[in-house]
Parts: structure tokens; C-alpha cells; sequence
């Protein structure tokens, strides 16, 4: 059966050494994951279709690989992977991890885990029959990170730095607006308080609108403080979105809060959004208070020079 060539990375190495870290990064970064399958049955794997939640075809895939998975032979690797490239066309890669005997013992020790080649021997034997067993594969390996001096975030920042794809592994983005009223969402990465701003609740007439209204929006906008505060938000977001892409976050909330929830902050939410959109993002929005009653217990006394009218 003939199928489109793919991007394959297989993950080997040292136990001990990241793989599963390393799994977990690339799935957060958007690559479809595999873990200890035969060889045989990858191209079972690559000939069956995409699960519909997924939908994109053009993922990238690592599939890890070690001395646990069945049948495995790192000769028989090395002919598989050059078959597969000079055959199917793929473009496949082979990513060993590697690590100092030392240190693999004390992280085994810290783990009080055994080491699957060495369930009942030291862990020093298992790691030098592990290390012999794995010599073909990395020499052939493309990539080798030695994790010794890594942490596991460290590890992490490595992987995204070299194998981050356009389009893959974005957070997700939301923005909120909330009542302060009524709690800050507990869910919130960034908390913006738009209660400096001019409070439409105290003009009769707009106080039954809301936010996604013209005239709520140019309401607020009249603030002297409105253009500038707004500019400095949405840099301050642009500087800070890639940075937590970076890190690896996979969920990104923006609150904007106000007394009520209805007015500044939906109006706030709103421009935020648009404006990110215009930048290549695609947050979500939601407003949390927007259907809440209207109470002016919960707004307390105009600010100065937006008094209450009889």
C-alpha cells in the first residue's frame, strides 16, 4: 500500500535519560506520540488514518523506542529507518538521549526505580549492557542530546528550541471578563484591572447596555487614560504570549475584570481580542458576569468626575 511520505522522529536512548520527558514535550508541541511499538507495526501505523478529532495530516510523529520494546533489535532499526527513507521517501530522523553512567545510577537511585536490564543486579550492570545494546543506534542517530548536566525542564527547553514546528504546539488562548464583584476567575494566567477607567453604569442611559455596545465602547474610550493604557496592554501581551509559548504552557487565560462585569471590562475583553487576532492569534472570548444582575451595591460610589445622576 503506497502512502504520502511523513516526518518521523524515532526517540531512543538511555533509560533514565528523558525519553518520556521528552515524549511529553513533543505531544504538548503538537507532534502525534508513540511509545514502544514493535518496528514491525509502524507501517501499520502510518497507513491508517488520522483520528477525526485530529484532522491534520502533515503532524509530525515520534515514535520512542528502547530495550523495553518487544522485539527490539537496533540493527534491524538502522535497516528499517533506511528503508522507509529511500523507499517511502520519508523524512525520518533518529533523536538518542544519552547521559553519563553516574548520573543515570543517581537518578535511578532518587526514583528507587529498577532498571529494566538489570532487575535483579546492580543498576551499574544494567546501564553498561543497556549502553553496549544501544552503540549502533547512536552512532546512526542525526541528534544527540546528552542530558547529564539537563533538568527536566531544561530538557524540555532544548526540544522546543529544535524541533518546534510553525503552526504547532500554540497555547491555547482565552480571554475572560469578570465582575471583581464576584471573585476573579480561578482559572486566570494574567489578571488587568479596568477600573480606573470611566464607569458607564453611572450614565442612566447606558447602564442597561453593555460592553459589546458602540456607545458603551465610546464611552469608555474618552477616558484621557483609555488609548495609551490600551497601547501599553496589548504590548505588554504581545511581549508576554510568546514567551509562555516558550515555556511550554499549553493554556493561556487573560482576565479583565471591572466592579460588575458588564461594561469596562467586556468592552476591554473585546478589543483585546480583536487586536490579537489581527496579530495571527485566535483567542477565544468569553464574559463570565455579562448575564448577571444589575446592582449598585456591587458598584459602590462614582468615581470622581463621574457622579451618580438623581
Amino acid at each position: 500500500m503506497t502512502r504520502d511520505p511523513q516526518d518521523i522522529l524515532l526517540v531512543t536512548g538511555m533509560a533514565g535519560a528523558g525519553k518520556s520527558t521528552t515524549l511529553r514535550t513533543l505531544e504538548d508541541m503538537g507532534w502525534e506520540i508513540v511509545d514502544n511499538l514493535p518496528l514491525p507495526l509502524l507501517d501499520r501505523l502510518l497507513a491508517a488514518a488520522h483520528p477525526a478529532a485530529v484532522g491534520d495530516a502533515q503532524r509530525p510523529l515520534a515514535v520512542g523506542i528502547g530495550a523495553q520494546t518487544r522485539d527490539f533489535d537496533p540493527d534491524a532499526v538502522v535497516r528499517r529507518v533506511r528503508r522507509m527513507r529511500d523507499e517511502q521517501g520519508d523524512n525520518i530522523g533518529l533523536l538518542f538521549l544519552d547521559c553519563a553512567g553516574t548520573e543515570l545510577e543517581r537518578r535511578f537511585s532518587e526514583t528507587r526505580r529498577r532498571h529494566p536490564l538489570a532487575l535483579d543486579r546492580p543498576v551499574s550492570d544494567g546501564i553498561a549492557k543497556e549502553r553496549e545494546l544501544l552503540a549502533p543506534l547512536r552512532q546512526w542517530a542525526n541528534r544527540l542530546i546528552d542530558t547529564t548536566d539537563l533538568s527536566a525542564h531544561d530538557l524540555a527547553q532544548v526540544l522546543r528550541a529544535t524541533f518546534a514546528r510553525e503552526g504547532l504546539g500554540e497555547p491555547t488562548l482565552a480571554i475572560k471578563s469578570f465582575g471583581f464583584a464576584r471573585g476573579v476567575p480561578r482559572d486566570a494566567d494574567i489578571v488587568l484591572d479596568m477600573r480606573f477607567l470611566r464607569n458607564p453604569h453611572w450614565d442612566e442611559v447606558l447602564r442597561p447596555h453593555t460592553g459589546l455596545d458602540a456607545d458603551v465602547g465610546a464611552y469608555i474610550a474618552q477616558d484621557p487614560a483609555y488609548e495609551t493604557a490600551m497601547a501599553q496592554i496589548e504590548s505588554l501581551l504581545l511581549t508576554l504570549l510568546p514567551r509562555y509559548r516558550a515555556e511550554g504552557k499549553s493554556y493561556v487565560t487573560i482576565a479583565f475584570g471591572c466592579t460588575g462585569g458588564r461594561h469596562r471590562s467586556v468592552h476591554v475583553a473585546e478589543r483585546m481580542a480583536a487586536h490579537l487576532r489581527a496579530q495571527g492569534l485566535s483567542p477565544s472570548v468569553t464574559h463570565r458576569d455579562l448575564g448577571a444582575a444589575q446592582q449598585d451595591s456591587l458598584e459602590g460610589a462614582p468615581a470622581s468626575g463621574q457622579m451618580a445622576k438623581p
